[in-house]
């Protein structure tokens, strides 16, 4: 048994595969009435700290500033005049307010994971690094867990599961911070079951700029009578960087209504079975690929149901381009959510290599603890800070023979070689579906799919190629409709994912489709996120290439 194979994880197939072949404070507003109040003991502990400790400002002469001026895509470093790291909210208020008084333009990094320059961009003089903000805890006051918008998923997994026995039901990647993985949606291998990251969200904290230049800081929650319930409901899918800078999360499943930090989010499923299965290329020619992966869509969308028995299994197919030497089923389910788990997977494998006609290899097979799960190779995304480009789709319904037909094309061209270029295909619905689309402003409610489109390389000189290829490949999937997975009645597709960034959206020579950008991110939600825009960020402090615009004519309040 082959144990850890590169082959099967996210980004570890990148790259990866060739081997399958061989086998200040005084301003800051904390809220205000009963549903913004802060605990006594968060108050008296974000005191203390302002008083004790000091945000670090990185200039460029300091060792540090090579580091802190660059996330894990390597194609772009920034050049801001200075870096901030603070270690409280009242310390971000007092940079964005320093930005603000000197005429800089601001912007945010959490985890470091944007596809995009949205971070290290040339016009971005301050930088604010919320990597200190990672405090975890349970506020009583709000019967929820208090999250640091600095905090990783790796360590939320690893706190709240050690202290409390409980999880949120996020991304898969141990590196990706929360702050702006949440305020695109998140979604993760218990999204079937729990539903997305943001369906747990109860409050959130963020330093706005007013229209007079004034910085501070307030808390939103998701209460009815909160009158700044809009700035709550922007930051479940409105994305990263558009509001203001998250400094907290809040999190408590809506129904759940006990008061200790053991009853205020679900329990994971104590043990699952994980495994993963290789189809090799070279036992795969254009009709056996076209079968494996409508089969596997077709799968997916038969049990996309909110109350399927299947919904707790969740899978990865890593259909990366032919020269990394394989495809990778990546399989995780539940061991207690039915009966026999053993033969559910292999009910499961058989379904997807149904008159495929090549066989597939099982490399990996075995039963973890969930922690011990989050931490497997086949999900526990860790990149390695590598030149990226990506782009994503949601779809409804299985791939068509035209859409497979062009997944085939692409990955088996003889023109371009690179293992680490392909797509990853991963389940969405389930308990996704339960919530309404305009609940949260991630709209997306009723796919079946997400796919993220990925290409990963190292060599600057080999820009053009590989983002050449990812825009053929991606444009040619959706030829049909435009070059874009648009979102109507009959396409089978239902826009893109902004937590996956890809400004060729809003480039019409190459979105050539009849919906915007922001209508394949945002869908109907995007008028109501311009409101939230012009009262928030009247001065548009809080942009980048795909930033919510606020909304023509209106006027700041």
């Amino acid at each position: 048994m082959i144990r850890n194979h590169p082959a099967s994880t996210r980004r570890g197939f990148l790259g990866s595969t060739a081997a399958v072949g061989a086998g200040v404070a005084a301003g800051t507003v904390l809220g205000a009435g009963p549903a913004a109040a802060t605990t006594a003991a968060a108050t008296t502990a974000a005191g203390a700290a302002a008083a004790t400790d000091t945000a670090t400002y990185i200039g460029k002469d300091s060792p540090q500033y090579g580091d802190l001026t660059r996330g894990v895509n390597q194609r772009w470093t920034g050049t801001p005049e200075w870096v901030c790291v603070p270690h409280s909210t009242a310390q971000v208020v007092a940079a964005v307010q320093k930005a603000l008084d000197s005429g800089k333009r601001p912007s945010v990094r959490g985890g470091g994971h944007c596809f995009e320059d949205f971070v290290d961009n040339a016009d971005v003089r301050a930088l604010i690094d919320l990597s200190a903000l990672d405090t975890i805890t349970y506020d009583g006051a709000r019967r929820a867990i208090s999250v640091g918008a600095g905090a990783t998923l790796g360590e939320i997994n690893e706190q709240l599961f050690k202290r409390w026995g409980i999880a949120i039901p996020g991304g898969s990647c141990p590196t990706v911070g929360v702050g702006g993985h949440v305020s695109g949606g998140g979604y993760g291998p218990l999204n079937r079951t729990h539903g997305l990251t943001v369906d747990h969200l109860y409050a959130v904290e963020v330093v706005v700029a007013d229209a007079t230049g004034t910085a501070r800081a307030v808390i939103a929650t998701r209460e009815p009578d909160d009158p700044r319930r809009d700035l709550w409901w922007a930051h479940t899918g409105g994305g990263g960087g558009n509001f203001g800078i998250v400094t907290r999360y809040w999190f408590r499943t809506p129904g759940l209504s006990g008061r200790t930090p053991q009853t205020s989010l679900p329990q994971p499923p104590a043990e699952l079975l994980v495994g993963t299965v290789l189809w090799r290329w070279a036992d795969l020619d254009e009709r056996s690929f076209v079968r494996l992966v409508k089969n596997y869509s077709a799968w997916h969308a038969a049990h996309n149901g909110a109350d399927d028995p299947q919904r707790d299994l969740y899978s990865h197919l890593a259909t990366f381009h032919r020269s990394g030497g394989a495809v990778a089923l990546n399989v995780q389910l539940s061991t207690a959510a039915g009966p026999d788990p053993e033969g559910r997977f292999d009910a499961f494998i058989a379904a997807v290599g149904a008159g495929v006609g090549a066989r597939g290899t099982t490399v990996e097979r075995r039963r973890l603890p969930w922690l011990l799960a989050t931490q497997w190779s086949g999900f526990a995304d860790r990149p390695s800070g590598k030149r990226i480009k990506g782009k994503s789709a949601y779809h409804r319904t299985a791939f068509d023979d035209a859409q497979a037909a062009a997944l085939h094309r692409h990955l088996t061209r003889a023109d371009y070689d690179h293992p680490g270029s392909g797509v990853l295909i991963a389940p969405y619905g389930g308990r996704v579906n339960t919530v309404a689309p305009d609940a949260t402003a991630l709209v997306h409610r009723d796919s079946a799919l997400i796919l993220m489109y990925v290409s990963e390389w190292t060599d600057p000189a080999q820009d053009a190629r590989h983002i050449g290829f990812q825009r053929e490949f991606y444009e040619d999937v959706y030829a049909a409709t435009g070059g874009a997975p648009v979102d109507t009645a009959g396409s089978g597709t239902a826009g893109a994912y902004v937590n996956y960034a890809d400004v060729d959206l809003r480039d019409p020579s190459r979105n050539r489709s009849a919906q915007p950008w922001h209508q394949l991110y945002y869908g109907a939600n995007y008028a109501r996120l311009q409101e939230v825009k012009s009262r928030w960020d009247p001065r548009g402090v809080f942009r980048h290439a795909l930033s919510v615009e606020p909304r023509a004519g209106r006027s700041p309040r």
